[in-house]
């Protein structure tokens, strides 16, 4: 099976906020991302996207769908979207990038618990919410898309 690229992923961003994607979007695209990117401005529709994807538990594609996944949405938030994904068999390895605003320490710690594969903050100030995006892209235009999940015992910390 040929290696996976930036081109043959479809990036699936969960965020409420249409003017947050729209940054995103524009910004993984300037960074040369050449990726399909769709939104979903809630935990619900995208676990309802992703079982019509897998039907009857199949496991996805390797390399294919990579998740943004914010923090704060309506009805069910990120964390317990990342929770039904890390238990479902077909969904486990799905690399999932937290992208939110939300940067306390205990949830940081707490979401590589559960799996996800990397915690990026948004931060509020607009050009350094581009930059952060941008460097975003840059790593994964770099990147073959395969992220491990993180065993926290191995996630390093930094002083308290």
């Amino acid at each position: 099976m040929e290696a996976e690229t930036a081109s043959n992923l479809i990036i699936l961003v969960a965020e409420d906020d249409r003017g947050h994607f729209a940054l995103v979007k524009k910004n993984l695209w300037r960074t040369c991302v050449d990726a399909e990117i769709i939104r979903f401005p809630d935990g619900q529709q995208l676990l309802e996207f992703l079982k019509s994807q897998s039907p009857s538990g199949e496991t996805f594609v390797k390399g294919k769908y990579l998740l943004l996944l914010d923090i704060k949405m309506p009805g069910m938030n990120g964390i317990e979207v990342l929770s039904i994904l890390r238990q479902d068999p077909g969904l486990k390895k799905m690399p999932v990038i937290m992208l939110t605003t939300t940067n306390n320490p205990q949830e940081v710690e707490h979401c590589y618990e559960i799996g996800c594969s990397f915690y990026v903050v948004k931060p509020s100030d607009y050009s350094s919410f581009m930059e952060a995006i941008e460097h975003l892209g840059h790593f994964l235009s770099l990147t073959c898309i395969e992220f491990p999940i993180l065993d926290p015992a191995l996630v390093f910390h930094t002083a308290r």
